[in-house]
């Protein structure tokens, strides 16, 4: 393993940002996987499922077993981890914009066909070769001159011309759960949910806000559709952002057991040898994907204290309730029911609401909204 430091734009004199990644294996040989942890910088589990990898990747590449290239960033957000505000912890919005870490990558489709259209030919995996490198030209090129830029730009550097990318977040309180696109149904997306024991998965095309996992993935869709059958070109990166549970879930016990999920995704993917040669059974799929579109939140329509009346990992039907929303001046009490029948897979952290405030989230089959689908 090697360590590579790489300095951050910096927005005043006398202050300095670094990303620090940890390379394992030989670039160029065998598949390339990208895992990062907490891009939203006060989601730790990311960081403590990192450090357990860490363990595991060191052992493996001292053992023999690595096949492919595995970049690790064990901390995604040097920015957000030192945002804290009147003693409470401010990781998901950089405070200068007011943006959120995980919006606003660049989309590069159109930098790489200017690189590569008269290049490109029926070779679908010279092609890809092709594209990769030009990916790889068009982060270089982007203009980065705020630390939150180039964060971004760094992130993208390091994962844009993966195989695999995966980003590790968490939710409130919630069930484990993954975000990827349909094109990985079934494929490397259900093998991860597998892995890992996901409770769920939330596939889209587009989610919305060009978050980092669909700037990595949905760039070869993209091109396919423009280019055409005649140059043709796989879906070559699988994206997926974990959500590791909730908030308060920074326990050794369950990151050790979600690292070695991973650990056994990357067997099954080809990135490490199998112990003895042989690949692991398979644990069962716990639960079909469904639409993330079909996901919908559950909105306060006043303010007030916030009492759940369903835990996570609770099957609901429409209008059952699960949260009283209490007027601590007046006495009143507006029982919200569940939006869909489904799964009630997440909620809040916080106990008190104000009027528009998303509570928890109800998955359900059917896909009934559109437009951004990710919160804010």
């Amino acid at each position: 393993m090697h360590i590579v430091r790489h300095p951050l734009a910096s927005a005043t004199p006398g202050t300095t940002h670094e990303l620090v990644s940890l390379h394992y294996g030989t670039p160029g040989q065998g598949p390339k996987v990208t895992i990062q942890g907490s891009l939203h910088a006060d989601e730790v589990p990311g960081m403590l499922v990192a450090h357990h990898l860490r363990n595991h990747l060191d052992a493996l590449e001292a053992a023999g077993r690595l096949r492919g290239e595995v970049v690790l960033v064990p901390m995604a957000n040097p920015l957000g981890v030192g945002q804290w505000v009147l003693r409470g912890f401010q990781g998901r919005f950089e405070l200068h914009s007011g943006e959120n870490f995980n919006r606003h990558f660049a989309n590069l489709t159109d930098a790489v066909l200017d690189r590569v259209m008269d290049r490109l030919g029926a070779d679908a995996a010279e092609n890809v070769r092709l594209v990769r490198g030009a990916l790889r030209e068009a982060v270089a090129a982007l203009g980065a001159t705020s630390p939150l830029e180039s964060l971004r730009k760094t992130l993208l550097g390091l994962a844009i011309d993966a195989d695999v990318v995966l980003d590790l977040h968490c939710d409130g309180e919630a069930l484990l759960h993954l975000y990827t696109t349909p094109q990985t149904w079934p494929g490397d997306g259900q093998l991860l949910a597998r892995c890992i024991g996901a409770e769920l998965a939330l596939l889209a095309e587009r989610s919305g806000g060009d978050p980092f996992d669909e700037a990595c993935s949905m760039v070869w869709p993209q091109l396919a559709e423009r280019l055409g059958p005649a140059k043709p070109l796989p879906p070559a990166c699988m994206a997926a952002t974990i959500e590791l549970r909730g908030e308060a879930d920074v326990r050794h016990d369950l990151a050790a057991a979600d690292a070695q999920g991973i650990v056994d995704f990357l067997i099954q993917r080809g990135v490490v040898a199998p112990e003895g040669g042989t690949l692991p059974a398979l644990p069962p799929l716990k639960r079909e994907a469904t639409p993330l579109a079909g996901s919908i939140p559950v909105v306060a329509p006043t303010g007030g204290m916030v009492v759940f009346l369903q835990v996570p990992g609770a099957s609901v039907v429409a209008g059952q309730p699960l949260v009283d929303l209490i007027d601590p001046l007046t006495g009143q009490v507006t029982t919200l029911g569940a939006p869909v029948d489904g799964l009630f897979f997440a909620r809040d952290l916080r106990r008190f609401a104000v009027a528009g405030m998303s509570l928890g989230k109800v998955a359900g089959r059917e896909a009934t909204r559109a437009g951004s689908l990710l919160s804010a």
